[in-house]
């Protein structure tokens, strides 16, 4: 079996644009939900949300990249550009032809579509558009693998291309694909992650609708409160992660710095219904119990869980039940924690920022806290590693995603052998 390293890490995301900044923001606790300032928020009950400041220009993208693409498609160029530099990776000819690129994205290009529909109906007025005046560039925006090719013709790489959308387990599914290409022989290095720039009119209403997102406006700073009894929703956020996958032992032959290896990777549907979840989280379990098989790990080796943790009261108990139904006694012993209790939920690009935080976890030995859990709830019973990063030595680190349709993802990383 081919395995796989992680040689290089890029992050846009609230709070901090770079991996370094990010990590230094989710590991000091702090918070980046605030009011929404990306559109006027005044009608709609949820006005709260985690935004990046980002200025494509200043991070590096030329004119025509920056005319041509949706907010996502920046994050992810950027992204994908930074962890490129930290791989050190200067590929010549031949080894562009075995890159691959797996991004994921939940909701694509909805800032550049929803305002194309706006200007083309003249906000709204006309049922029969005027297509003359959309942009040149709306088909880009429309098909999602615009994002995977905007990265590849980026670094010029004619591997395996490709863009994956199962909701909010995206960017851990793109990142599993991508891992599966290199165990396959596909290609021996993929750029694989995820982006997702949802925070528009259209994504706000539709969550409303549902009433997902919290309603919680008067302090945004606390709104999203995963695990924590009064925890009324979810905070929407944005932005990207990308990771450079590499076989093993092409990354050794470099000597490139490793961060960790992809030990297992797995995914279950659980088709009982669009938006809900069983309570007792048998399917997040299986998928869990499956990439610890692939790891070859006992329930006691999980050193840290990067939790899904979404801050409404039926995933964090769904959640919470997988846990101590893949793991039995060992998850009362294991650290838990939520990064979207700081950065938001960015949907599909979540799950790359938190495989992110997994390989930072293990190379800084630092896990970062759930941020606002104040209150016990008796259905919410474990260590989420309230308010404060923990310092603790992390060989195994476990992340889970679950998405709507039924999504339930889970994927390993560890401390390779070769570095202990």
């Amino acid at each position: 079996m081919r395995r796989v390293a992680v040689t290089g890490v890029g992050v846009v995301a609230p709070g901090g644009i770079g991996r370094k900044s990010f990590w230094e923001f989710v590991t000091s606790g702090r918070t980046a939900t605030r009011r929404i300032t990306l559109f006027d928020p005044s009608g709609f009950r949820s006005q709260v949300a985690a935004e990046c400041e980002f200025d494509p220009a200043a991070a590096g993208l030329t004119p025509a990249e920056i005319r041509r693409t949706d907010r996502l498609t920046q994050f992810a160029l950027v992204a994908a550009q930074e962890a490129v530099e930290d791989s050190g990776l200067e590929l010549s000819d031949a080894q562009r032809t075995v890159t691959g690129v797996s991004m994921g994205s939940a909701v694509g290009a909805t800032i550049t579509l929803e305002s194309e529909f706006v200007v083309a109906s003249d906000g709204g007025r006309h049922w029969l558009v005027d297509d003359a005046a959309c942009s040149p560039y709306l088909y880009q925006a429309l098909v999602p693998s615009t994002v995977a090719a905007e990265v590849a013709a980026r670094f010029r790489v004619h591997g395996p291309a490709t863009v994956v959308s199962t909701g909010c387990t995206s960017g851990i599914d793109a990142i599993g694909h991508g891992h599966m290409l290199i165990q396959d022989g596909e290609a021996d290095i993929v750029l694989a992650g995820a982006a997702d720039a949802p925070i528009s009119p259209i994504s706000m209403a539709a969550f409303d609708a549902i009433r997902a997102t919290t309603g919680d406006n008067e302090d945004p700073a606390t709104a999203s409160r995963p695990f924590d009894r009064t925890r009324s929703g979810f905070v929407l956020g944005e932005g990207a992660a990308v990771l450079v996958l590499e076989e093993m032992g092409h990354a050794l032959a470099r000597g490139a710095h490793i961060y960790a290896e992809v030990a297992g990777y797995a995914n279950r549907c659980n088709g009982y219904h669009m938006t809900g979840l069983r309570p007792d989280g048998a399917e997040m379990a299986l998928a869990i119990g499956d990439a610890l098989d692939q790891a070859r790990l006992n329930t006691d080796a999980v050193d840290y869980i990067s939790a899904h943790g979404s801050g409404t009261k039926q995933n964090d108990r769904h959640e919470t039940a997988a846990y101590k139904r893949a793991l039995g006694p060992f998850a009362y012993r294991t650290p838990i924690s939520s990064l979207k209790s700081m950065i938001g939920h960015s949907l599909g690009a979540i799950g790359s920022l938190e495989m992110a935080a997994c390989a930072l976890a293990i190379e800084t030995a630092v896990i970062p806290p759930t941020a606002n859990w104040r209150h016990r709830d008796p259905e919410c019973d474990l260590d989420y590693v309230p308010g404060t990063a923990r310092s603790v030595p992390v060989r195994h680190a476990l992340s889970v995603g679950s998405g709507f349709g039924g999504f339930q993802s889970a994927m390993v990383f560890r401390r390779p052998p070769e570095l202990r």
